[in-house]
């Protein structure tokens, strides 16, 4: 599936040292990846060449620590295969490699919410049970478990934040970031009456007919106090909750709040509007940081906004838990190398080196405590509290079907096409039979 305040145009010269200083660090702890006893009962222990699948990695930050790794296991080399850029046409295309049982890749980098099905259907290997989850994030370990049974293991994780600009605030006056949907709308008026602000729209998310549409829509529901289901897997949206949190979206698109063009906003168009200056408020996840503050020329709001926890319907909202997990094909050669890669690329040092590469949200629970890293990423506590209360989606197996029952719900709604308790009514009908079976 990330907080700001001013931004220091020295970042990206100041990072060299610490980016340098986490890949020597990495170099010596790869050699005690490769004394790690196999495990037989984690699923074979040959070791040789593997392939990593994921989607694609826009920094060229995840070659380099591969390219680390080889250096240091000549005989093990890992090479990327790079997935779609839509998770659902990732989702796919791991499908079909693990329905006709091919063992062309080694480790899956699977979003949080495929854990279960990969699971279920046997297409990944347990994690064994005398692999070091410690100091990992509780919410991050969680989705990575089946029943109970750890399946793999938690390599990014994500946290959806309120982008905002400080400049425009402060020009209207305000201060602090709002906690709520009124404060946001209030300010925004604020900002709309300044000469600066006349031609910028409101707030933005992600709103097209794809998973940011589940996760966004679950964000509103959880704001206003609801769950779109409930601990035991039950769905709940026919509950006030859900009808408020949908009538809410649906009138911030009527009255301007959200603009008409994000109603086909993916990730990328929202942070492209909110980097060209064309939004005061923005839904998004961390990665965000790194990019809106390149003083290239690609951003015009670079060293102009922060982050907050995103807003409710009385008071702070709360996110969807997003992120990726990393398993071990039921499938793949070389297991035992597999393995190993991934207690790597999970690692601190691995996971430290990414942050300060890509802005990526780390599982590792000291690297938010860390105070070089907090002055580098202000937002990192921000980020902490947002994972703390963020809600993962369910652990269904046929979880598919239940994203596409909720885009098909929700998007004719907020296009205007049908109304919210009518479409949470029959939504309601639909997961519990999805979720039943």
């Amino acid at each position: 599936m990330n907080s700001h305040r001013k931004r220091d145009h020295g970042y990206g010269a100041r990072r060299v040292l610490p980016a340098a200083a986490a890949v020597l660090a990495l170099a010596s702890a790869l050699a005690a990846c490769s004394n790690a006893s196999p495990d037989p009962a984690a699923g074979g222990d040959d070791r040789g060449a593997i392939t990593f699948a994921t989607g694609k990695d826009t920094s060229g930050n995840l070659q380099k620590q591969v390219d680390t790794w080889n250096a240091a296991h000549p005989n093990e080399k890992v090479t990327i295969v790079e997935l779609p850029a839509s998770a659902d046409d990732q989702l796919k295309q791991l499908q079909q490699n693990a329905q006709v049982k091919s063992d062309a890749y080694s480790v899956l980098g699977l979003d949080v919410v495929w854990t279960a099905q990969f699971a279920a259907n046997r297409w990944i290997d347990e994690i064994p049970a005398s692999t070091d989850t410690s100091g990992l994030l509780t919410s991050a370990i969680e989705s990575a478990k089946y029943r109970g049974t750890l399946y793999a293991v938690p390599w990014q994780t994500n946290g959806g934040l309120l982008f905002y600009r400080t400049d425009l605030l402060t020009a209207a006056g305000i201060t602090t970031a709002p906690a709520t949907w009124a404060q946001m709308q209030d300010a925004c008026a604020k900002v709309k009456a300044l000469p600066q602000g006349k031609d910028v729209s409101c707030y933005a998310g992600q709103f097209d007919k794809y998973e940011g549409l589940v996760v966004n829509f679950a964000e509103a529901v959880q704001s206003a106090g609801g769950r779109v289901f409930d601990e035991q897997g039950n769905p709940t949206v026919d509950a006030p909750q859900a009808k408020a949190a949908l009538t809410w979206l649906v009138s911030a698109f009527n009255d301007g709040t959200i603009p008409k063009a994000a109603i086909t906003y993916k990730e990328e168009d929202g942070r492209k509007a909110f980097q060209d200056g064309t939004l005061v408020f923005l839904r998004q996840w961390p990665y965000v940081w790194d990019l809106a503050n390149k003083t290239d020329g690609s951003s015009k709001v670079a060293g102009k906004f922060a982050v907050a926890a995103l807003p409710g319907l009385n008071g702070p909202g709360s996110s969807t838990l997003g992120g990726l997990n990393l398993a071990v094909s039921s499938f793949g050669k070389n297991k035992a190398t597999a393995r190993d890669f991934i207690t790597y690329l999970t690692g601190e040092e691995a996971q430290r080196a990414n942050l300060l590469a890509t802005s990526t949200a780390p599982t590792r629970t000291s690297l938010y405590a860390d105070a070089a890293l907090q002055k580098q990423f202000p937002y990192l506590p921000y980020l902490q509290k947002s994972l703390e209360s963020a809600v993962a989606r369910p652990k269904a197996v046929h979880y598919g079907d239940v994203s596409a029952a909720i885009q098909n719900a929700i998007a004719p709604v907020i296009a205007g096409d049908t109304d919210a308790a009518t479409a949470l009514t029959a939504l309601q009908a639909n997961l519990k039979q999805l979720t039943a079976q």
